[in-house]
């Protein structure tokens, strides 16, 4: 299992090449950027720069937010910098997201997606290979490319394509049309083996799909520090909880309820009340707690087995 630096509050333009650097010299073998505060296209092509030969990857962008030739562009773009080291991860979001932060249409999450990512596909074969653009999908359209506009091959073929995915039917269409899954930071191993493991089975014996996750992780050089950490990781957790397509994830816990409570309060903004809804035995189900220089252990041992790569993700 590789170990992934994953920033919580997403990459910052300014930052992105030291936090590049930064995670060549302490070993990291990758970086992943996530669209939350910052969209993530821009920082990564700083890293690029500053970071030759360090995987990059968005995990991940909002497809919805943008239509696929925008997408398309941009990750042909960063494949072509980092020499074929990008990773395309791309997410629906939530409806409300998508149509009231974005102000973009929502419908058939599940058939949009896969449709997006045959878009994709079918731009990319266009500037790399000279195929004629002609995709016509039940959401999509792509008929028009003229010289003026093709930015002609990347020289390393199209990036990889990994959709987050946390309902069965969003993991099996991921395993249909996809190069690898990016897990919801809200999985357990219990979880996994409940309700993804079955989906991707054959998928990943057949080889050729990478499976990913941006693991929690609460840390620090002292008890007090780890303290905090856990605090701020148990936080992340009860936002989590409180999105209602996230409830199956406590129900199965048997804390449906709690995931109710978690959403009133959401409502009522109550941000910081539902801190404390998130018990220890939960804390601990999503979340691996460890000193530093102990992290690379605990992480192998809770997910060496089932994931290809983890990333880092300290939310503080």
């Amino acid at each position: 299992m590789k170990i992934d630096l994953y920033p919580g509050f997403g990459l910052e333009l300014g930052t992105a090449a030291s936090v590049a650097r930064t995670a060549v010299e302490q070993g990291y073998d990758g970086l992943w950027a996530l669209e939350a505060p910052r969209e993530p296209f821009s920082p990564l092509a700083v890293a690029a720069l500053a970071a030759p030969g360090l995987q990059l990857r968005t995990s991940v962008a909002v497809a919805f937010a943008r239509n696929p030739m925008v997408t398309a562009g941009l990750a042909h773009e960063l494949a072509r910098v980092t020499g074929g080291g990008f990773v395309l991860g791309l997410g629906t979001q939530v409806r409300a997201h998508v149509e009231r932060r974005f102000s973009e249409t929502w419908s058939e999450p599940v058939q949009r997606m896969a449709d997006y990512v045959a878009a994709l596909r079918a731009i990319w074969a266009c500037w790399n290979e000279g195929v004629p653009l002609e995709h016509v999908g039940s959401h999509y359209r792509h008929t028009l490319m003229t010289p003026m506009f093709d930015p002609g091959p990347s020289g390393v073929g199209a990036p990889p394509v990994h959709l987050a995915a946390v309902g069965p039917a969003m993991v099996a269409m991921a395993t249909e049309v996809a190069d690898g899954l990016v897990l919801h930071p809200l999985t357990s191993p219990r979880t996994y083996e409940e309700r993804v493991a079955p989906a991707v089975g054959d998928r990943r014996r057949s080889g050729g799909f990478e499976l990913t996750c941006p693991v929690l992780v609460a840390t620090g050089t002292t008890d007090e520090e780890v303290d905090v950490a856990r605090h701020a990781v148990r936080k992340q957790i009860a936002f989590y909880a409180s999105t209602p397509a996230y409830r199956w994830v406590l129900d199965l816990y048997g804390e449906g309820e709690r995931a109710d409570r978690l959403r009133q309060m959401s409502r009522e903004g109550r941000w910081d009340d539902m801190t404390a809804l998130v018990t220890d035995e939960l804390l601990d189900e999503f979340a691996v707690t460890a000193r530093q220089e102990d992290v690379p252990a605990a992480l192998e041992a809770r997910w060496g087995a089932v994931l290809d790569r983890a990333g880092v993700y300290q939310p503080y």
